[in-house]
Protein backbone atom coordinates (compact mmCIF):
# COMPACT_ATOMS: atom_id res chain seq x y z
CA UNK A 1 0.00 0.00 0.00
CA UNK A 2 2.85 2.36 0.82
CA UNK A 3 4.51 1.56 -2.51
CA UNK A 4 1.26 2.25 -4.38
CA UNK A 5 0.80 5.53 -2.50
CA UNK A 6 4.30 6.74 -3.36
CA UNK A 7 3.67 5.88 -6.99
CA UNK A 8 0.32 7.70 -6.92
CA UNK A 9 1.87 10.82 -5.36
CA UNK A 10 4.45 10.90 -8.13
CA UNK A 11 1.87 10.34 -10.89
CA UNK A 12 -0.53 12.89 -9.40
CA UNK A 13 2.43 15.27 -8.99
CA UNK A 14 1.52 16.28 -5.45
CA UNK A 15 4.48 18.62 -4.92
CA UNK A 16 3.63 20.57 -8.06
CA UNK A 17 -0.05 20.65 -7.05
CA UNK A 18 0.81 22.17 -3.68
CA UNK A 19 2.56 25.08 -5.42
CA UNK A 20 -0.37 25.91 -7.71
CA UNK A 21 -2.34 29.06 -6.95
CA UNK A 22 -6.02 28.16 -6.84
CA UNK A 23 -7.13 31.28 -4.96
CA UNK A 24 -9.31 32.35 -7.90
CA UNK A 25 -11.66 29.47 -7.10
CA UNK A 26 -13.16 31.37 -4.15
CA UNK A 27 -16.61 29.87 -4.69
CA UNK A 28 -15.28 26.67 -3.12
CA UNK A 29 -14.40 28.35 0.16
CA UNK A 30 -18.01 27.81 1.27
CA UNK A 31 -17.91 24.16 0.22
CA UNK A 32 -14.86 22.97 2.17
CA UNK A 33 -13.17 25.00 4.90
CA UNK A 34 -11.27 24.63 8.17
CA UNK A 35 -12.71 26.39 11.20
CA UNK A 36 -11.53 26.12 14.80
CA UNK A 37 -10.56 22.96 16.69
CA UNK A 38 -12.40 20.28 18.63
CA UNK A 39 -12.08 19.75 22.39
CA UNK A 40 -8.92 17.65 21.87
CA UNK A 41 -7.28 20.22 19.61
CA UNK A 42 -7.94 18.51 16.25
CA UNK A 43 -8.53 21.00 13.43
CA UNK A 44 -12.16 20.92 12.27
CA UNK A 45 -12.92 20.66 8.55
CA UNK A 46 -16.43 21.42 7.26
CA UNK A 47 -17.82 19.89 4.05
CA UNK A 48 -21.01 21.68 2.98
CA UNK A 49 -22.68 19.56 0.29
CA UNK A 50 -25.77 21.76 0.00
CA UNK A 51 -23.71 24.38 -1.84
CA UNK A 52 -23.82 22.13 -4.90
CA UNK A 53 -27.55 22.85 -5.24
CA UNK A 54 -26.33 26.05 -6.92
CA UNK A 55 -26.68 25.12 -10.62
CA UNK A 56 -23.93 27.49 -11.76
CA UNK A 57 -21.46 26.10 -9.23
CA UNK A 58 -22.45 22.53 -10.05
CA UNK A 59 -21.95 23.03 -13.79
CA UNK A 60 -18.61 24.73 -13.21
CA UNK A 61 -17.15 21.76 -11.33
CA UNK A 62 -18.99 18.61 -12.47
CA UNK A 63 -20.37 19.04 -15.98
CA UNK A 64 -17.58 16.99 -17.61
CA UNK A 65 -14.63 14.74 -16.75
CA UNK A 66 -12.01 17.49 -17.04
CA UNK A 67 -13.88 19.72 -14.59
CA UNK A 68 -14.37 16.84 -12.15
CA UNK A 69 -10.62 16.17 -12.26
CA UNK A 70 -9.95 19.87 -11.58
CA UNK A 71 -12.25 19.72 -8.56
CA UNK A 72 -10.54 16.57 -7.36
CA UNK A 73 -7.10 18.20 -7.63
CA UNK A 74 -8.35 21.21 -5.66
CA UNK A 75 -9.74 18.92 -2.93
CA UNK A 76 -6.47 16.96 -2.70
CA UNK A 77 -4.51 20.22 -2.52
CA UNK A 78 -6.74 21.40 0.35
CA UNK A 79 -6.22 18.10 2.18
CA UNK A 80 -2.44 18.13 1.64
CA UNK A 81 -2.13 21.66 3.01
CA UNK A 82 -4.24 20.71 6.03
CA UNK A 83 -2.13 17.62 6.72
CA UNK A 84 1.11 19.60 6.55
CA UNK A 85 -0.17 21.75 9.41
CA UNK A 86 -0.56 18.72 11.70
CA UNK A 87 1.99 17.66 14.32
CA UNK A 88 3.40 14.15 13.83
CA UNK A 89 5.74 14.35 16.82
CA UNK A 90 5.13 12.33 20.01
CA UNK A 91 1.79 13.35 21.52
CA UNK A 92 1.03 15.72 18.64
CA UNK A 93 -2.34 16.24 16.96
CA UNK A 94 -2.09 14.25 13.74
CA UNK A 95 -5.70 13.73 12.63
CA UNK A 96 -8.55 15.95 11.40
CA UNK A 97 -12.10 16.21 12.77
CA UNK A 98 -14.52 16.13 9.80
CA UNK A 99 -18.02 17.64 9.83
CA UNK A 100 -20.24 16.88 6.83
CA UNK A 101 -23.27 19.12 6.42
CA UNK A 102 -25.95 17.26 4.44
CA UNK A 103 -28.56 20.03 4.47
CA UNK A 104 -30.02 20.40 0.96
CA UNK A 105 -27.46 17.90 -0.29
CA UNK A 106 -28.15 16.68 -3.85
CA UNK A 107 -27.57 13.20 -2.49
CA UNK A 108 -27.35 10.25 -4.83
CA UNK A 109 -29.58 11.82 -7.50
CA UNK A 110 -26.87 13.69 -9.41
CA UNK A 111 -24.69 11.22 -11.28
CA UNK A 112 -21.71 13.56 -11.82
CA UNK A 113 -21.41 14.38 -8.13
CA UNK A 114 -21.82 10.70 -7.26
CA UNK A 115 -18.93 9.79 -9.60
CA UNK A 116 -16.69 12.56 -8.26
CA UNK A 117 -17.47 11.60 -4.65
CA UNK A 118 -16.66 7.94 -5.35
CA UNK A 119 -13.33 8.94 -6.95
CA UNK A 120 -12.44 11.17 -4.02
CA UNK A 121 -13.31 8.50 -1.44
CA UNK A 122 -11.22 5.91 -3.28
CA UNK A 123 -8.19 8.22 -3.31
CA UNK A 124 -8.63 9.04 0.39
CA UNK A 125 -8.96 5.38 1.36
CA UNK A 126 -5.93 4.30 -0.67
CA UNK A 127 -3.56 7.18 0.07
CA UNK A 128 -4.68 8.97 3.26
CA UNK A 129 -5.62 6.24 5.75
CA UNK A 130 -6.25 7.11 9.42
CA UNK A 131 -6.06 10.88 8.95
CA UNK A 132 -9.65 11.38 10.22
CA UNK A 133 -10.35 11.46 13.95
CA UNK A 134 -14.14 11.54 13.58
CA UNK A 135 -16.71 11.81 10.79
CA UNK A 136 -19.76 13.73 11.99
CA UNK A 137 -22.73 13.98 9.61
CA UNK A 138 -25.08 16.83 10.54
CA UNK A 139 -28.50 17.81 9.17
CA UNK A 140 -28.76 14.19 8.05
CA UNK A 141 -32.04 13.39 6.20
CA UNK A 142 -33.92 10.17 6.90
CA UNK A 143 -32.82 8.53 3.64
CA UNK A 144 -29.15 9.02 4.54
CA UNK A 145 -29.63 7.34 7.90
CA UNK A 146 -31.46 4.49 6.17
CA UNK A 147 -28.64 4.11 3.65
CA UNK A 148 -26.03 4.01 6.42
CA UNK A 149 -28.05 1.41 8.34
CA UNK A 150 -28.07 -0.75 5.22
CA UNK A 151 -24.30 -0.61 4.59
CA UNK A 152 -23.03 -0.50 8.19
CA UNK A 153 -22.89 -4.33 8.57
CA UNK A 154 -20.16 -4.33 5.92
CA UNK A 155 -17.96 -1.85 7.85
CA UNK A 156 -15.37 -2.71 10.46
CA UNK A 157 -16.11 -1.77 14.07
CA UNK A 158 -13.16 0.65 13.99
CA UNK A 159 -14.65 2.48 10.99
CA UNK A 160 -18.15 2.58 12.49
CA UNK A 161 -16.77 4.01 15.75
CA UNK A 162 -15.65 7.10 13.85
CA UNK A 163 -19.10 7.85 12.39
CA UNK A 164 -21.64 10.08 14.15
CA UNK A 165 -25.02 11.10 12.67
CA UNK A 166 -27.31 13.94 13.74
CA UNK A 167 -30.65 15.15 12.40
CA UNK A 168 -31.21 18.89 11.96
CA UNK A 169 -32.87 19.15 15.38
CA UNK A 170 -29.93 17.39 17.07
CA UNK A 171 -27.11 19.12 15.14
CA UNK A 172 -26.02 21.79 17.70
CA UNK A 173 -26.36 19.39 20.63
CA UNK A 174 -24.23 16.80 18.82
CA UNK A 175 -21.56 19.29 17.77
CA UNK A 176 -21.20 20.64 21.33
CA UNK A 177 -20.25 17.14 22.52
CA UNK A 178 -17.06 17.39 20.48
CA UNK A 179 -16.51 21.11 19.75
CA UNK A 180 -16.83 24.02 22.20
CA UNK A 181 -19.50 26.57 21.13
CA UNK A 182 -16.98 29.38 20.66
CA UNK A 183 -15.41 27.29 17.89
CA UNK A 184 -18.71 26.36 16.22
CA UNK A 185 -19.87 28.71 13.42
CA UNK A 186 -23.03 30.72 14.09
CA UNK A 187 -24.93 28.90 11.33
CA UNK A 188 -24.46 25.64 13.24
CA UNK A 189 -25.58 26.98 16.62
CA UNK A 190 -22.31 28.38 18.02
CA UNK A 191 -20.74 31.81 18.58
CA UNK A 192 -18.01 31.88 15.94
CA UNK A 193 -18.53 34.37 13.12
CA UNK A 194 -16.22 34.59 10.11
CA UNK A 195 -15.33 37.96 8.60
CA UNK A 196 -17.48 39.89 11.06
CA UNK A 197 -16.71 42.85 13.33
CA UNK A 198 -20.16 42.73 14.90
CA UNK A 199 -18.62 42.24 18.35
CA UNK A 200 -14.83 42.66 18.22
CA UNK A 201 -14.58 42.16 21.99
CA UNK A 202 -14.86 38.39 21.51
CA UNK A 203 -12.75 35.94 19.54
CA UNK A 204 -12.77 32.21 18.94
CA UNK A 205 -10.52 31.88 22.03
CA UNK A 206 -13.05 33.35 24.50
CA UNK A 207 -14.81 30.39 26.17
CA UNK A 208 -18.59 30.06 26.28
CA UNK A 209 -20.87 28.22 28.67
CA UNK A 210 -23.83 25.99 27.74
CA UNK A 211 -26.94 25.53 29.90
CA UNK A 212 -30.00 23.39 29.22
CA UNK A 213 -33.26 25.14 30.17
CA UNK A 214 -36.05 22.75 31.07
CA UNK A 215 -39.55 23.23 29.62
CA UNK A 216 -41.73 25.88 31.32
CA UNK A 217 -38.89 27.11 33.55
CA UNK A 218 -36.90 30.32 34.01
CA UNK A 219 -33.09 30.34 33.96
CA UNK A 220 -31.01 33.13 35.48
CA UNK A 221 -27.32 33.60 34.75
CA UNK A 222 -25.62 35.53 37.57
CA UNK A 223 -22.39 37.43 36.86
CA UNK A 224 -20.73 38.81 40.01
CA UNK A 225 -18.85 42.09 39.46
CA UNK A 226 -16.13 43.06 41.98
CA UNK A 227 -14.71 46.11 40.23
CA UNK A 228 -15.67 49.14 38.22
CA UNK A 229 -15.61 48.05 34.62
CA UNK A 230 -17.39 47.70 31.31
CA UNK A 231 -19.03 44.28 31.22
CA UNK A 232 -19.62 42.85 27.74
CA UNK A 233 -21.63 39.71 27.08
CA UNK A 234 -23.06 37.59 24.29
CA UNK A 235 -26.07 35.34 24.59
CA UNK A 236 -28.16 33.12 22.37
CA UNK A 237 -30.88 30.52 22.83
CA UNK A 238 -31.12 27.97 20.05
CA UNK A 239 -34.50 28.35 18.38
CA UNK A 240 -35.38 31.23 20.74
CA UNK A 241 -39.17 31.34 21.46
CA UNK A 242 -38.24 32.59 24.94
CA UNK A 243 -38.32 35.89 26.83
CA UNK A 244 -35.02 37.59 27.64
CA UNK A 245 -34.24 40.38 30.11
CA UNK A 246 -31.14 41.76 31.83
CA UNK A 247 -30.62 43.82 34.98
CA UNK A 248 -27.90 45.10 37.30
CA UNK A 249 -28.41 44.55 41.04
CA UNK A 250 -26.09 46.68 43.27
CA UNK A 251 -24.55 45.08 46.34
CA UNK A 252 -25.70 48.10 48.34
CA UNK A 253 -29.31 47.21 49.11
CA UNK A 254 -30.28 50.89 49.40
CA UNK A 255 -29.52 51.39 45.69
CA UNK A 256 -32.02 50.65 42.96
CA UNK A 257 -31.87 47.77 40.53
CA UNK A 258 -31.15 49.00 37.00
CA UNK A 259 -33.06 47.47 34.11
CA UNK A 260 -30.64 46.94 31.19
CA UNK A 261 -33.04 45.09 28.92
CA UNK A 262 -36.78 44.92 29.51
CA UNK A 263 -38.33 41.47 29.12
CA UNK A 264 -38.58 40.85 25.40
CA UNK A 265 -40.11 37.92 23.55
CA UNK A 266 -37.46 36.55 21.19
CA UNK A 267 -38.50 34.69 18.05
CA UNK A 268 -36.45 32.46 15.70
CA UNK A 269 -36.45 35.36 13.22
CA UNK A 270 -34.31 37.49 15.57
CA UNK A 271 -30.57 37.78 15.15
CA UNK A 272 -28.94 34.55 16.41
CA UNK A 273 -26.62 36.26 18.90
CA UNK A 274 -27.50 39.12 21.28
CA UNK A 275 -24.63 41.40 22.31
CA UNK A 276 -24.83 43.81 25.24
CA UNK A 277 -22.51 45.93 27.35
CA UNK A 278 -23.03 47.82 30.60
CA UNK A 279 -20.80 50.31 32.41
CA UNK A 280 -20.56 49.33 36.07
CA UNK A 281 -19.60 52.00 38.61
CA UNK A 282 -20.27 50.04 41.81
CA UNK A 283 -20.08 46.48 43.05
CA UNK A 284 -22.98 44.19 42.29
CA UNK A 285 -24.15 41.56 39.84
CA UNK A 286 -25.60 41.28 36.37
CA UNK A 287 -28.61 38.98 36.00
CA UNK A 288 -29.44 37.55 32.58
CA UNK A 289 -32.95 36.07 32.69
CA UNK A 290 -34.34 33.63 30.14
CA UNK A 291 -37.94 32.45 30.53
CA UNK A 292 -38.80 29.31 28.54
CA UNK A 293 -42.61 29.00 28.35
CA UNK A 294 -42.51 26.21 25.77
CA UNK A 295 -42.89 22.47 26.26
CA UNK A 296 -39.42 21.87 24.81
CA UNK A 297 -36.04 22.11 26.47
CA UNK A 298 -33.84 24.94 25.21
CA UNK A 299 -30.07 25.36 24.92
CA UNK A 300 -28.66 28.63 26.29
CA UNK A 301 -25.18 29.80 25.32
CA UNK A 302 -23.44 32.78 26.92
CA UNK A 303 -20.04 34.31 27.56
CA UNK A 304 -18.84 37.57 29.07
CA UNK A 305 -15.74 39.68 29.40
CA UNK A 306 -14.66 42.28 31.97
CA UNK A 307 -13.07 45.31 30.31
CA UNK A 308 -11.27 47.95 32.44
CA UNK A 309 -12.61 51.47 32.22
CA UNK A 310 -10.46 54.06 30.48
CA UNK A 311 -8.73 56.51 32.83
Amino acid sequence: MLKDTLQWRQTFDIESLIQQDLKNDLDLEKVVFNHGVDKQGHPVCYNVYGEFENKELYEKWFSDGEKRLRFLRWRIQFLEKSIRMLDFGPGGVNTVFQINDLKNSPGLAKRELRVATRQALQILQDNYPEFVEKQVFINAPWWYLAFYTMISPFMTQRTKSKFVFASTAKTPETLFKYVNPEHVPVQYGGFSVDYCNCNPEFTINDPASVITIKPATKQTVEIIVNEKCLLVWELRVLGWEVSYSAEFVPSNESHYTIIIQKARKMSPADEPVISHSFKISELGKILLNVDNPTSKKKTLLYRFKVCPLAE
